[in-house]
């Protein structure tokens, strides 16, 4: 486990500046799933999308962790004010933008639910997906190994650009890592939090998750996704800023698994 602190390094005075609970771990009469969301600068999408999360896990014991990446418009305003209309929800807020995958540790590490759905805070991944990902995961999680779901965009509703490059990404990950996941790119996923807690965390480490899991011994399982087109606002994490780290990113992660061991433990005598 002395590879995730070394990795932690390359962006530490970044993730100095989050602001988080110091107790991480999941108080009792915990929610069954903690859906993380992870935005910057999406104030018109906020109310929409918490709207259907809700709608999607009514019945089920849950809370949504909206993790604010830096965001300058008014996104602090619209969540407040989907906090004081009584949603279930709990918001963290970056000083400055840290990135995507340092939104979705801040989350994680102050989720109380035993398992966790990550989303896209765009509106393009849809909530009433989560309880059919949630439902297979159980289902995985009895047969003893630690599992994620990720979600598959079948019919991606994006530019050409974005579905070109992301194509083009998958296929050359999948040539390196071994992951066997179609779109690793899919924001809508889900996982136990014991399992990403295990996992190294370091920058732009959400695209890599599948492969990660791998690595911990983990099972990986895509399932098809609605996906849908963007109506409100602007893409934040943009295309080039994706393919401009992919290339070392690959070399860590590919390092990573390299120099992973899983003991097989003897039952004590």
């Amino acid at each position: 486990m002395a590879d995730a602190p070394l990795l932690a390094l390359t962006w530490w005075p970044c993730y100095r500046k989050i602001l988080m609970p110091s107790d991480t771990a999941p108080p009792p009469a915990a929610p069954l799933i903690s859906v993380v969301v992870p935005v910057r600068n999406e104030a018109p999408n906020i109310a929409p999308l918490i709207a259907e999360i809700s709608a999607a896990l009514a019945g089920v014991a849950h809370e949504i962790v909206y993790v604010d990446d830096g965001s300058t418009d008014a996104t602090p305003q619209e969540l407040a004010a989907a906090r004081a209309e009584g949603a279930p929800l709990r918001v963290l807020r970056h000083r400055a933008s840290c990135g995507q995958s340092a939104a979705v540790i801040t989350g994680v590490k102050a989720a109380r639910g035993e398992w966790i759905a990550t989303l896209d805070g765009d509106g393009q991944n849809d909530p009433a997906d989560i309880p059919r990902l949630l439902a297979r995961a159980q289902a995985e999680a009895g047969k003893g190994a630690p599992v994620l779901i990720a979600g598959h965009r079948v019919n991606r509703r994006d530019s050409a650009v974005k579905r070109f490059s992301s194509r083009f990404a998958n296929r050359f990950r999948a040539w390196m890592l071994r992951d066997a996941t179609p779109d690793t790119g899919c924001g809508l996923k889900v996982f136990s939090r014991a399992l990403f807690l295990g996992l190294p965390h370091f920058d732009h480490m959400h695209r890599f998750l599948p492969a990660l899991t791998l690595r911990a011994g983990g099972l990986v399982i895509s399932e098809p996704v609605n996906h849908r087109p963007r109506v409100r606002g602007t893409s934040n994490y943009g295309t080039l800023d994706r393919l401009a780290v992919s290339i070392l990113d690959l070399i860590g992660v590919a390092w990573l698994q390299r120099r992973g061991k899983r003991p097989v433990i003897e039952p004590e005598a």
